[in-house]
């Protein structure tokens, strides 16, 4: 996917690009799936007796929050060391191989091999370094879109039973991924959620847009509440 929030995601998760450090497929992080345990959901009956249908960017509704920005500028900058690390590895990487290219017509057969061989070492030693930390990223990410889409998910409940909704569907992904083919804006609740979950919330917006580059590809959605209502998802921060 290519939309706001995932170039958001990916600067604010973390900013390396495989094909830059290591030339293997992207992907992008994943939100987690929302529990479905009881009391972790809200009931999905309550207030659900309206008839009109609403649509709400559940991703987005996650990352426009202020808690969202909050908490992810702070695992971007977390994560920052360990991109300065791979950046270096890359470096190294990168240094070897346009030796191997440049000498490679000097050197006898014993030298060529040794440098082939330390190409080869060292650029899997960096595959697996990328993807550790991609994995280590995507965990401490998963873990804080789980948190706030389960403090979410109640206020989504309330807020559609209140206004008369019968249905509110998830516009995350575009048709045909998605479920909804068109809607207009004026049936979209994804900001009056934002607004919501930040006074429920308490936590101040931003002093300055967040600017972070994200990295993705293919995120995936939570899982709605059990019994139905979906929860909310992500919004790119203000440009």
């Amino acid at each position: 996917m290519t939309r706001k929030f995932l170039r958001f995601l990916l600067a604010t998760v973390f900013v390396i690009s495989v094909t830059a450090l290591a030339q293997t497929a992207s992907a992008g992080p994943a939100l987690p799936a929302a529990p479905s345990a009881a009391g972790t959901t809200p009931d999905p009956t309550v207030g659900g007796t309206g008839s009109k249908i609403g649509t709400i960017n559940i991703e987005q509704a996650i990352f426009a929050s202020n808690e969202g920005q909050r908490d992810f500028e702070v695992l971007s900058k977390k994560l920052e060391p360990k991109q300065t690390e791979l950046k270096s590895m890359n470096d190294e990487v990168e240094s070897l191989k346009k030796q191997l290219n440049t000498q490679s017509a000097t050197l006898n057969d014993d030298s060529r091999g040794a440098l082939v061989k330390q190409v080869e070492d060292k650029q899997k030693k960096l595959e697996r370094s990328v993807q550790d930390a991609r994995d280590d990223a995507q965990a401490q990410q998963n873990e804080i879109a789980q948190r706030i889409l389960q403090k979410m998910a109640p206020i989504i409940v309330k807020y559609a039973g209140d206004k008369g909704f019968g249905l509110i569907m998830d516009t995350s992904n575009p048709w045909p991924q998605g479920p909804v083919l068109w809607a207009g804006p004026s049936v979209d609740i994804t900001k009056a959620i934002v607004d919501a979950y930040n006074v429920q919330s308490g936590v101040p917006a931003p002093a300055r847009p967040t600017t972070a580059k994200p990295a993705a590809t293919g995120a995936t959605r939570p899982a709605a509440p059990a019994g139905g209502t979906k929860p909310a998802t992500t919004t790119p921060p203000p440009k």
